[in-house]
């Protein structure tokens, strides 16, 4: 009985411990571009749909930078990404592929 128990408390253990090991992406975005930057949407290489805007109700406007947090709890580093700019603005929507483990900042330009 309790080498049963000990194997669950070691098998709860390493899920715990691989789950608290998945760390967050953080990199800074840079707005490169002559124009307001409105939508940026991520996702895993592979998944078909975009997840949330990263954004929110927040833009990025020409010139600034935002550091950039995902922490969706994956362990995967290689992200496709898309740049959506204000209406207008005479910028098409950009996408773009990166490993965001390897990055530190990112620069969209136009």
């Amino acid at each position: 009985m309790k080498y049963k128990i000990a194997l669950t408390a070691l098998a709860i253990l390493a899920v715990t411990t691989a789950t608290a090991s998945a760390e967050d992406l953080v990199f800074q975005l840079k707005n490169k571009t002559n124009a307001v930057l409105t939508n940026f949407y991520t996702s895993p290489v592979g998944v078909d749909q975009w997840e949330d805007d990263v954004f929110g109700r927040q833009v990025l406007n020409p010139g600034e930078s935002m550091e950039i947090t995902i922490a969706d709890g994956r362990d995967v580093c290689k992200y496709d990404m898309r740049f959506e700019f204000e209406e207008g603005s005479g910028l098409d929507t950009t996408e773009d592929k990166q490993d965001l483990c390897e990055l530190g900042e990112y620069s969209i330009h136009e």
